[in-house]
C-alpha cells in the first residue's frame, strides 16, 4: 500500500469537499474553489472531516495514480485554505522589476522591457526591485507561472546574473585564466 496514498486528508473547518460524477473532486474554501477529475482507477470517499483515497488493484499504474491523486487532492485543500507562493530574486546590475497595474515590468539587460500580465488566479507582488512573489491557490499554476518568468532570463553560472528562485543555489563556474 502506498504510504502517501493511504494517508487520510483532514478537511479544515470552512472547507467543503465534494465528489461529483466522473470522479470530479470540487474543493471550496475561503480563498476560492478548485476542481479536478481524478482517474477512474482511484476511488475517493469522504468520511466526516476526512477524505480517503483507495485504488482498485495493485497494478503498478494504479499504485502510481493512488499516491498522485491523494497528493493532488491534498494540495487543493491547502490551496483553498492557505494558498501557495513562489519567491524569485533578480540578480544583476540594472536588473529590476516593478508592478504596473496587473503587469509585471522587468528590465533584464535586453534592449527592451519584458512585460508579463497576471493571469487568472495568479497574483504578482514586488516588495523590492529585485524580488518577485507569485501567489495563488493552484500549486501547478503558481509553479508554472514562476517558471515562465524565470525563463525570461535564467541565471548564468559565471556571474550569477538572471532570475532565480529564492531557495535556488547557482553553481558558479570559474572564468578563463591565462597560462603565461
Amino acid at each position: 500500500m502506498s504510504r502517501i496514498g493511504k494517508t487520510p486528508i483532514d478537511i479544515p473547518t470552512g472547507v467543503t469537499v465534494t465528489v461529483g460524477a466522473g470522479n470530479l473532486i470540487t474543493v471550496k474554501g475561503p480563498k476560492g474553489e478548485l476542481s479536478r477529475a481524478v482517474r477512474p482507477e482511484v476511488t475517493v470517499s469522504i468520511d466526516g472531516a476526512v477524505v480517503n483515497v483507495t485504488r482498485s488493484s495493485d497494478l503498478p499504474y494504479h499504485r502510481a495514480m493512488h499516491g498522485l491523486s491523494r497528493s493532488l487532492i491534498a494540495n487543493m485543500v491547502i490551496g483553498v485554505t492557505d494558498g501557495f507562493k513562489k519567491e524569485l530574486e533578480i540578480n544583476g546590475v540594472g536588473y529590476r522589476a516593478a508592478k504596473d497595474g496587473r503587469k509585471l515590468v522587468m528590465n533584464l539587460g535586453y534592449s527592451h522591457q519584458v512585460i508579463v500580465e497576471e493571469s487568472d488566479g495568479i497574483t504578482i507582488d514586488v516588495p523590492a526591485p529585485n524580488k518577485i512573489i507569485i501567489g495563488g491557490i493552484d500549486k501547478q499554476a503558481v509553479g508554472q507561472f514562476a517558471a515562465d518568468i524565470r525563463k525570461k532570463r535564467p541565471p548564468e553560472p559565471y556571474l550569477g546574473k538572471g532570475i532565480k528562485y529564492a531557495d535556488e543555489v547557482i553553481r558558479r563556474k570559474e572564468g578563463k585564466t591565462s597560462t603565461k
